[in-house]
């Protein structure tokens, strides 16, 4: 019988991501099918069988090594752990060919792809060769369909800035641009309000300490005048799809590794080095990661802070703590974020802060931005 065969071997065990940011090990399109297995020390060996078209091989974050067999050839692949020996892992794959006759020939061709995962690269291969779906390489997540044009549209922005970290704040404005309906509406929403403030004073002070009555009216007036009292989280909420699928480009693109931006900022995809910590190097001194609050990560959590207090607060209690607590909350959780999110997300905000202003003064509506400055330091009185 002749069974060509292929096989790749990696001798080391990686260092892998957690499972939920990125796929790293065994991956392959197996007759229209993505495949994938991760790296575990005691993999049972993985076998796919009866394949006519795909392709398969062993990937991390930035590099791949991968065999596409010629389409139309019935093969089979596995990827296994090897226990003993020096080959840990290994995928490979057989033709299913048949015999040969005596004075027959057959010539097969199989190609192999080994590098840096490089999507115009990557892409490039797909067309020219006709390789299925061979763009499942880089992991673009459960959201690829957000996630690739998000890169596609900052990879052709930075060959016009030739930064990207411009770049990003070019995509910025566009993603504000494709949602500007939606935030307008959150915002005119915002905006009323704020005209129904003096109608909600009215009602607490009718209702007293009972509770139950207080938020069947209020209820009540949102409906009779069509406004939603949530709208202040909207605008937020809106970001976090956009959030999670920049995330996963700066994270998974070997592009966007080692990128810089200006200033102290070398490597966008990696978190701000400086913290206020150590007075942002002025003090000789390198705390642990924990304390890492860099200076891009502070601005951020001051635009996320004008922005909540460019509304008014809130009368429920419950809501109102998740407004003043939250740009502090996201002030910590994102300064161990790469740093072009962190760029993205405070240039966000500006832009948020300079719509909602305009909008609300266009509804009549008086800007609270500074009346809520003034009650954080105001005193409050005491109780007799």
């Amino acid at each position: 019988p002749l069974i060509p065969y292929g096989r790749i071997v990696r001798n080391t065990i990686p260092a892998v991501a957690p499972a939920y940011v990125l796929h790293e090990g065994f991956v392959g399109v197996l007759n229209g099918t993505l495949a994938e297995t991760t790296w575990k020390q005691d993999v049972e060996p993985v076998k796919h069988t009866d394949i006519v078209d795909g392709w398969f091989g062993m990937t991390d974050k930035y590099w791949a090594a991968t065999i596409v067999p010629p389409k139309g050839t019935n093969f089979e692949t596995s990827f296994t752990h090897v226990t003993s020996g020096v080959r840990p892992f290994q995928a490979e794959y057989r033709h299913l060919s048949g015999e040969i006759k005596t004075g027959e020939t057959k010539s097969f061709e199989t190609r192999i792809f080994a590098g840096a995962k490089e999507v115009d690269v990557i892409d490039r291969y797909q067309d020219e060769y006709k390789i299925t779906d061979f763009y499942k390489l880089i992991d673009w997540g459960w959201f690829r369909v957000i996630t690739r044009p998000m890169f596609k549209l900052m990879d052709w922005l930075y060959k016009y800035f030739g930064n990207f970290g411009l770049a990003i704040l070019g995509t910025t404005v566009i993603v504000k641009a494709l949602f500007f309906p939606i935030a307008n509406r959150q915002y005119a929403s915002m905006a009323k309000m704020k005209v129904l403030q003096p109608k909600l004073e009215e009602l607490k002070a009718k209702h007293g300490d009972d509770r139950m009555a207080l938020q069947t009216a209020m209820m009540q007036l949102y409906k009779e005048e069509k406004v939603n009292p949530l709208a202040g989280c909207w605008p937020i909420l809106l970001q976090i799809p956009v959030f999670f699928a920049l995330y996963k480009v700066i994270y998974i693109t070997i592009e966007m590794r080692h990128a810089p931006f200006y200033g102290w900022i070398k490597d966008l995809s990696a978190p701000d080095p400086t913290t206020i910590f150590n007075l942002f190097g002025l003090i000789p001194w390198d705390p642990p990661q924990a304390l890492m609050l860099g200076i891009w990560p502070i601005i951020m959590g001051i635009t996320m802070f004008v922005q909540m207090r460019m509304n008014p607060t809130p009368p429920d209690p419950t809501q109102a703590m998740i407004f003043n607590w939250m740009p502090l909350i996201f002030t910590f959780m994102l300064a161990a974020f790469p740093a072009g999110l962190v760029i993205y997300w405070a240039w966000n905000n500006t832009l948020s802060v300079i719509q909602q202003g305009i909008i609300m003064k266009r509804n009549g509506a008086k800007i609270e931005l500074f009346d809520n400055l003034k009650g954080i330091f105001r005193r409050k009185p005491s109780s007799a």
